[in-house]
């Protein structure tokens, strides 16, 4: 019996070290020698500043900017200011996520007609309510208002939208995507800088 304990104990502490310290000691040291990007998190620096990271959306006000989809969590920006993710879970019979979807307003926003389609992530929030990224038509949809905006012209902006849509991953895996994040600090630096 007392021989049979002393071989649990060894094998606990044995395997404890093994998958609690040597291997994520491992990982950690691969992933930082040969994804050193994103190991540390994707993060995207401006003028030596963490500005954010391309795997989290953040929320853009004004007419300015483009918008990313609704979040449920607040872009994971909770009162602790803890990040974490969360979607709604309302059914599509649910009258607080009709009353969350309102296509009227990016609309009204963009100065189109009130029966003008608006693509389904710009009113839907994620599963993750984190997803940095919209769709190209989610971001062409906003190309009116965020040109008038800053004073440029729809085709400057419209050709910036082009060249930050990302194709599917690998060529295959899921749709091509525009990162809001990125897609704006570009054109803050596109845009000319008022005195």
């Amino acid at each position: 019996m007392i021989k049979l304990i002393t071989q649990s104990i060894r094998q606990t502490l044995l395997w404890t070290v093994v998958t609690g310290v040597l291997y994520p000691l491992v990982m950690t040291v691969f992933a930082q020698l040969v994804f050193p990007a994103q190991a540390n998190g994707s993060l995207i620096q401006r003028d030596g500043k963490v500005v954010g990271s391309a795997l989290m959306a953040q929320q853009f006000t004004g007419d300015k900017y483009f918008w990313p989809r609704p979040s449920a969590c607040t872009y994971g920006t909770g009162p602790t200011g803890i990040a974490g993710s969360s979607g709604s879970n309302l059914g599509p019979t649910s009258a607080q996520l009709q009353k969350n979807v309102d296509a009227a307003a990016l609309r009204t926003a963009s100065k189109l007609p009130a029966d003008a389609p608006v693509p389904a992530d710009l009113v839907f929030a994620s599963a993750s309510g984190l997803d940095p990224h919209i769709s190209p038509e989610g971001a062409r949809f906003q190309i009116s208002r965020v040109a008038a905006a800053r004073g440029l012209s729809a085709d400057v902006v419209g050709k910036l939208v082009d060249q930050f849509v990302e194709a599917p991953q690998w060529g295959f895996l899921g749709e091509p995507r525009v990162n809001v994040l990125q897609l704006n600090l570009a054109l803050d630096a596109a845009s000319p800088k008022k005195p």
